[in-house]
């Protein structure tokens, strides 16, 4: 994956410089520059490459930036939920022969449901209600 990544942003460095050095000459007419008018009388003359570059940073920097925050985020989250298991794992009561017990002990056992298999019910899940017959 990390092959792809690089030689994605390979290609796009590569293609930006193409575009950079194409449009980089002055012709003898043109004097090289495009005008942007930003507000008012303030009118800025910039070069295309690097207008078309600021406009691509500008679209892809604040998006970065929130997908770098976002997988922080999520990574805390993770870390909280991992410690908090951990430290539910070691705080289990021992039986008088050391073995586990409760919700916590199922999962340590590795049964599917978290629950022990001797026909503990969750209590979280509702009831069904009773067939009227």
């Amino acid at each position: 994956m990390n092959f792809l990544r690089t030689a994605f942003w390979v290609i796009v460095a590569v293609a930006l410089a193409l575009f950079t050095k194409a449009n980089w000459s002055i012709a003898t007419d043109y004097s090289g520059y495009v005008p942007v008018k930003l507000w008012g009388d303030i009118i800025v003359e910039a070069r295309l490459p690097v207008l078309i570059l600021a406009a691509f940073l500008l679209g892809l920097v604040p998006s970065w930036l929130w997908s770098r925050a976002v997988q922080w985020r999520l990574q805390r989250k993770l870390a909280s939920t991992e410690k908090m298991l951990a430290s539910a794992l070691a705080s289990t009561t021992a039986d008088g022969d050391g073995a586990a017990t409760g919700h916590t002990a199922g999962i340590a056992a590795g049964t599917e449901s978290g629950w022990l298999a001797t026909g503990d019910e969750d209590p979280t899940k509702p009831t069904p209600p009773s067939s009227i017959s």
